[in-house]
């Protein structure tokens, strides 16, 4: 569908990478490849990876789908160091984990975040990697973010997307978003 109705965009496809996970990646071939450490039972994703713990295997994996033509971002915490361990095991691109940036309630706890996330963000540009972001990302919240970071590349907004086609309608939630991404 997304090759026949919307060739000019991008098919990204997130998950842990077991076996079974590879496998599909292999056989549908998207245009990127984002590595997240979930486990099986979790909902949703809460945490980078730990890229030191698990260098031989990341860089095994992304060698990989990198060799079968695959871009390959790894999800990792707001931590500057992650974006050396990323492009040392081969990654293509960092999504950095917003959840904490996103969840703050208190603006100075908010900045605080924000301020680690846009660290690490500078970290992957000094590198010479691609820069994505995600994880509880609002209409409030990614306009500071986007501002702070003309690097980023990609945002994976989430549930809230969806909370706020409740409101506005999927067209009007997508142009909002789209405004919230824009730079100024």
């Amino acid at each position: 569908m997304i090759a026949a109705e919307f060739p000019d965009r991008e098919y990204n496809i997130e998950g842990n990478p077991d076996a079974r996970f590879i496998e599909l990646v292999e056989r549908v071939h998207p245009n990127q490849v984002t590595l997240v450490p979930d486990d099986i039972r979790q909902a949703t994703s809460d945490h980078g990876w730990d890229i030191g713990h698990h260098r031989d295997f990341l860089t095994d994996i992304i060698a990989r789908l990198r060799d079968n033509g695959m871009r390959v971002s790894v999800f990792v915490d707001p931590e500057p160091s992650s974006a050396t361990l990323a492009r040392e095991v081969g990654a293509d691109r960092i999504e950095i984990y917003t959840g904490p940036y996103g969840g703050a309630l208190e603006p100075d706890v908010q900045r605080r975040e924000l301020d680690c996330v846009v660290a690490t963000g500078r970290a992957a540009e000094t590198e010479g990697i691609g820069l994505n972001a995600g994880h509880d990302l609002t209409l409030k919240n990614l306009p500071p973010l986007v501002a702070a970071l003309p690097n980023l590349e990609e945002v994976s907004i989430g549930h809230c997307l969806t909370a706020d086609a409740l409101i506005y309608g999927m067209e009007g939630a997508v142009a909002r978003y789209l405004k919230a991404c824009a730079r100024s």
